[in-house]
């Protein structure tokens, strides 16, 4: 029998490794999964740092090492998380290099402190993007309002990008059209656009643990676990109709890639959910899932590769009518998703640095 991730890939969809850490990289388990499994990128964020780096003895000798030459602990994890995205690019160089730039990525993000600083997030991108020094390297910015800014400046510096923490379509929207701006900027100016690349991340099942509880108070079963998906198949329609406008013709016409939509937060929360339920929903032509361990073995098992979103497109609209009138408000609660996003990674950050500060405390006393 067939890999059934390998089957996502011929069927347009992209698989990611939603995880980093040194001994994945170090032990030659990457390049088993690029060529077994057929996987085509990776992302990491500050939660999937803080458990490799915080969680593990792997990092403890360069800790004590940047702590004696008098690093602080926000320097300390900026030089560990470049090193592992930088040795990660490296390894799906040759992917990036095969596929012509259309897979082989490598996700570091912005710190999530600077999630309400446009210019910050600008700034520490680009600072990002050259300390990584790979054209393989995209840098995360999260899909906030000031993030926006952000993203179209990044863009026109050259900049790959991917976009975390979205939730709403409304915020997609504006999202895909920053992403343009930033392309038809460089092309006003001259600049070539044929070798950016971006993703934008639509985080899924976070949407269902946040509706799932409000619609078992209401006595609502019908809905549950299904608004996710239905909120995923309307951002891919959007992403559908805006590679089919006046605007993007001409940017495709000058050699433009297409923001692809990334499918996130997609393993199942619930117990109650199959759990490779939101990755079976969500096969789609020209976007990228990206899988955390656990989730990725679970397809390998037992996945059933087949072409579903356009049943999730045509379901969508009924199940999101009837979700309002439930008195159920989707925006609200996607506008309170992105403020818990962006406060779950400040605290994983956070946390990263104080568990850098303890380490390099108690290795120097040893």
């Amino acid at each position: 029998m067939s890999n059934p991730l390998r089957r996502l890939g011929e069927l347009g969809q992209s698989i990611w490794y939603d995880y980093i850490t040194r001994d994945l990289l170090a032990s030659g388990e990457l390049n088993r999964l690029i060529e077994v499994d057929g996987l085509r990128g990776m992302t990491s964020n500050p939660t999937i740092f803080e458990k490799a780096i915080a969680g593990s003895r792997l990092y403890d000798d360069d800790i004590r090492r940047l702590s004696e030459r008098g690093r602080n602990s926000a320097e300390i994890f900026e030089t560990l998380a470049v090193a592992d995205v930088r040795a990660a690019c490296d390894t799906f160089m040759p992917l990036y290099r095969e596929s012509n730039g259309a897979d082989g990525y490598v996700s570091l993000e912005v710190s999530p402190r600077l999630a309400h600083d446009s210019d910050g997030t600008a700034q520490e991108a680009e600072r990002l993007w050259l300390e990584v020094g790979r054209a393989n390297a995209m840098i995360k910015i999260p899909g906030t309002w000031a993030g926006l800014a952000a993203i179209t400046r990044s863009i026109e510096a050259g900049i790959n990008v991917n976009v975390t923490l979205l939730f709403a379509v409304e915020r997609y929207v504006q999202v895909i059209d920053a992403f343009m701006r930033g392309l038809e900027r460089r092309l006003d100016r001259g600049l070539p656009i044929q070798s950016i690349a971006s993703v934008a991340s639509f985080f899924v099942s976070r949407v269902d643990g946040k509706i799932d509880p409000i619609l078992d108070r209401r006595a609502v079963p019908a809905l549950r676990g299904k608004i996710a998906i239905a909120n995923a198949c309307i951002a891919y329609e959007t992403f559908l109709k805006s590679r089919n406008s006046e605007r993007w013709e001409r940017l495709s016409h000058a050699g433009a890639r297409p923001q692809q939509p990334l499918w996130a937060s997609t393993s199942t929360k619930d117990p109650q959910y199959p759990d490779v339920y939101y990755v079976e929903a969500l096969v789609a032509p020209d976007t990228v899932n990206t899988l955390p361990p656990e989730t990725l073995e679970a397809y390998r098992d037992h996945g059933s590769p087949a072409m579903r979103i356009q049943e999730g497109i045509r379901a969508a609209p009924a199940q999101l009518a009837a979700l309002a009138e439930a008195g159920i408000d989707l925006q609200a609660l996607t506008r309170e998703l992105e403020e818990e996003g962006v406060a779950k990674f400040a605290a994983s950050h956070a946390a990263v640095l104080a568990g850098i500060d303890t380490k390099a405390g108690m290795l120097a006393a040893r």
